[in-house]
């Protein structure tokens, strides 16, 4: 065989194997990544409409009370995650991990949100890929020394929900969010609802990585943008 034919079919067998792996990519970014989508009213709703296991929820809710302050705990039917874009080889794509182990409370003194704190257990989150879950625990959290993320309301908000069951209000919500050991300020935005004898809060909240001490998540493969966010929906009964 000359050496114009060996060149030429080695430099085929590269672009096959080029095209094979992008192609590859392609497919698992398009078909197989199974990130969830972004959470929505619709998802609180969903969750606020299932019956809770706690037996105690009256039928009907009024968040106006005499009776005040009120405090909500999280129940059942809550998660919270991050959503980060990434870059697969030239393909983008998202990461999306999540999980239900959180705990925490809200008070309200009529319509009022005085307090609010959340926890979270950092290494139980959990994405559609292993390997993506180990670096997020390991290198990029480092859970065994910061187990948890937590959030804590710093000012009031006027919710304006009235006793209907199924109001549905838009809120900004501002507070102190801890994570990787390292505590800044931060803005949530939230829809709320009433519904079912139960409240339910739906958002996110916009973080910057470094802002927490948190290294670069890339690797030589992967490309993560240096902000992301973190996703929750909170269902809360007294």
């Amino acid at each position: 065989m000359s050496r114009a034919k060996v060149v030429r079919r080695t430099i085929t067998a590269i672009l096959a194997v080029i095209v094979a792996v992008y192609g590859g990519v392609w497919i698992y970014a398009t078909f197989i990544n199974d990130a969830p989508e972004a959470l929505t009213t619709e998802d609180l709703s969903d969750a606020l409409e299932t019956p809770s296991n706690s037996g105690n929820a009256p039928e009907t809710t009024t968040v106006a009370s005499e009776q005040l302050p009120q405090q909500w705990t999280i129940t059942e039917g809550s998660e919270v995650g991050y959503r980060v874009a990434e870059v697969l080889l030239g393909v983008n794509t998202e990461g999306v991990g999540r999980t239900s182990d959180v705990t925490g409370s809200i008070t309200l003194d009529g319509t009022t949100l005085t307090e609010a704190s959340f926890i979270v257990d950092v290494a139980s989150i959990r994405s559609d890929d292993g390997r993506r879950d180990g670096q997020f625990r390991g290198r990029i959290m480092q859970a065994e020394q910061f187990p948890t993320a937590e959030f804590t309301l710093s000012a009031p908000v006027e919710l304006d929900v009235s006793a209907i069951d199924g109001a549905v209000v838009d809120i900004e919500i501002a507070g102190d969010l801890t994570m990787h050991g390292v505590t800044q300020p931060v803005t949530a935005q939230v829809s709320a609802q009433v519904e079912g004898g139960r409240i339910g809060l739906v958002g996110s909240i916009h973080v910057t990585f470094t802002d927490f001490d948190i290294l670069d998540p890339s690797l030589a493969a992967v490309k993560v943008e240096p902000d992301g966010l973190i996703e929750f929906l909170l269902v809360l009964s007294r």
